[in-house]
């Protein structure tokens, strides 16, 4: 009963003997470390995680000492899988057997960063509006009096210091309403995420000839529903502020590649969605600097001088209205923002 009991936990259960090898391991221990039981029965732990000598410290410890311990956010390499950060916690239960319980954190860790991004950025969007609200009422004064005083002057020479003003208060209001994103409701229609990229990539090729484009698509991702023009303008937002990164640069032979993937039973925010669509823009510059990380997607922030610091800003409120968001990974020489974007959106405009 106990053994049944264990085998329908969620929790990675693994039950080690006193040389630390696998005696037993759990379903959820097995989709965890993408291993099956009858494969690792009897190796060592070490092999199963990859050569990880500190979780082995920590057990010898436990063994010998005869004491639970508890690790958080370790960060472990199962045997012919990818890095993950979990919880474990040892329990020795007699001289030669020690109970391992793993608790994974990498999906917890990323949707609490999902979330304190969507906070800062609804933060900002009250912030932007506020601030817009404030300028632009004695911008509409400044121009009217402009205006006003245009029709008393006689001098062509004078207009033409009138036409300055109501230009320049025209060009600051159009940078207000930028900051703010876009302003019109979504229209959510069926689109095949893949014309839109060919489409950016089409444009990315006239403007950038010198950039090598790469296509890494999955045909068999199903259309997703929203607006196609606002999709396409996010995703040029986003490659040409990589293929402007690479070319500040001067990386050498600069690489731009468009990937696509389907994820499955993903969590966006505190949501979880069957079916969501990730599309990846990955490119070969020099990477974000770290003092800019934080700050990446706020309106006005950017890491070129003549930028105006926008560009993300503005394709990060599209994928809200969309109901995804935009993450980042950067490190020197692989640079890879990831659009996702929930496949299935009701009438309402909800995710679901």
């Amino acid at each position: 009963m106990y053994q049944r009991l264990l085998e329908h936990l969620t929790t990675a259960v693994l039950l080690l003997d006193g040389e630390l090898r696998v005696r037993w391991m759990n379903p959820a221990a097995e989709a965890l470390l993408a291993v099956s039981f009858s494969r690792v029965q009897g190796i060592s732990l070490d092999t199963l995680l990859g050569g990880d000598e500190s979780i082995d410290d920590v057990l010898a410890k436990a063994r010998d000492a005869f004491h639970p311990y508890t690790q958080r956010e370790a960060r472990i390499t199962p045997l012919n899988s990818e890095p993950l950060t979990v919880d474990y916690t040892v329990t020795p239960l007699s001289a030669d057997e020690l109970l391992l319980e793993v608790e994974p954190r990498d999906r917890l860790m990323q949707i609490s960063r999902e979330e304190a991004l969507t906070t800062r950025q609804e933060t900002i969007k009250v912030l932007a509006r506020g601030l817009a609200h404030e300028v632009k009422n004695p911008l509409g004064g400044i121009r009217g009096a402009a205006q006003l005083l245009e029709r008393d002057l006689d001098d062509p020479a004078l207009r033409e210091f009138t036409h300055i003003i109501v230009e320049e208060v025209d060009r600051l209001r159009d940078l207000v309403d930028s900051m703010l994103g876009p302003n019109r409701i979504v229209k959510h229609e069926p689109v095949n995420i893949h014309k839109v990229l060919e489409r950016v990539r089409a444009l990315l090729i006239a403007e950038h000839p010198h950039v090598e484009i790469r296509r890494d698509y999955d045909p068999s991702l199903p259309d997703l529903s929203g607006d196609e023009s606002q999709m396409i303008q996010a995703l040029l937002n986003v490659a040409r502020n990589a293929v402007q990164a690479m070319s500040d640069a001067g990386t050498p032979s600069p690489e731009l590649t468009l990937r696509t993937r389907a994820r499955r039973q993903f969590t966006l925010g505190a949501e979880r969605h069957r079916l969501v669509s990730e599309v990846g823009v990955i490119d070969n510059g020099p990477g974000i600097p770290e003092t800019l990380r934080e700050t990446l997607f706020y309106p006005m922030v950017s890491g070129r001088a003549e930028g105006s610091g926008l560009g993300l800003s503005i394709a990060q409120s599209i994928l809200h209205q969309h109901q995804g968001l935009i993450e980042c990974d950067s490190r020197p020489g692989h640079t890879e923002f990831r659009l996702l974007i929930p496949l299935v959106i009701n009438c309402t405009g909800e995710a679901s």
